[in-house]
């Protein structure tokens, strides 16, 4: 093993494996995966406010900012694959520390050429985009059509001038060259792509600022009880309800 100079900030699972030193270490060298999960209970908040006047005229507003929602179940689980889970989220102190999470079901592209493209290739944004806009044109994508992200798929922005804007973004629509609405906007050029996404963005971004398709979404814990039930055959049972937590 070697000194390390920053503990791991994502919670251990199949794909990310911990060091008792709580650093970030593969198998290979001696660190521990996480377990999978048994289930996910994935959830989208929008508050909105619904006012009807007497007419029956409805009237609706936003009133608070968006967030995602995550509840985890864990499959029985053996003191050996707990306790990793378990002391990372100790270490957190209840719902002090926010820190990472993959979603398994957002590890690739629904699309699996996109998601080889993705891996080896830059997309960005092909211009500034204003905060609250709900869709950007993208360089960078590949010049085959069928070749692109799919409604469902996520996505972060990593932005160097900005370390704040950790929001997680979930694609609606995708148009390219030969497939988008001539009635809202130009043709995309072959390498580009028109993304429609919610929520709306929440922080303004410049010209190549670079998309994550394999997101870590930021989250922080909604209780501060962390409680796990040991039964008569020694197996761990536990999970875990987690809110985004924006920077």
């Amino acid at each position: 093993m070697a000194n390390f100079t920053s503990f791991l900030n994502e919670l251990p699972d199949p794909n990310t494996a911990i060091g008792i030193g709580g650093q970030a270490l593969s198998t290979s060298s001696g660190g521990t995966a996480g377990p999978g999960f048994a289930s996910i209970d994935f959830s989208s908040q929008a508050p909105i406010q619904i006012s009807r006047t007497n007419s029956g005229r409805t009237i609706t507003r936003g009133i608070a900012g968006h967030k995602w929602t995550i509840n985890i179940k864990y499959n029985p689980m053996t003191r050996e694959q707990f306790e990793p889970v378990y002391s990372f989220l100790l270490q957190q102190k209840g719902r002090l520390n926010p820190f990472f999470i993959r979603l398994p079901s957002h590890l690739s592209s629904r699309n699996t050429a996109f998601t080889s493209y993705a891996s080896s290739n830059t997309i960005d944004s092909a211009s500034a985009v204003n905060q609250g806009t709900d869709y950007m044109l993208q360089d960078g994508h590949s010049s085959t059509e069928t070749t692109q992200p799919q409604p469902g798929d996520m996505f972060t922005i990593s932005n160097s001038a900005d370390s704040l804007h950790t929001k997680a973004y979930r694609v609606t629509r995708v148009m390219s060259n030969g497939t988008h609405n001539s009635a809202l906007h130009s043709a995309p050029s072959s390498t580009q792509r028109l993304i429609y996404f919610t929520p709306h963005l929440q922080r303004s971004i410049p010209q190549n600022a670079v998309i994550d398709w394999t997101p870590k979404i930021r989250v922080i814990l909604k209780s501060d009880v962390q409680q796990y039930q040991l039964g008569t055959n020694n197996l761990y049972e536990f999970a875990l309800s987690v809110e985004e937590a924006q920077a």
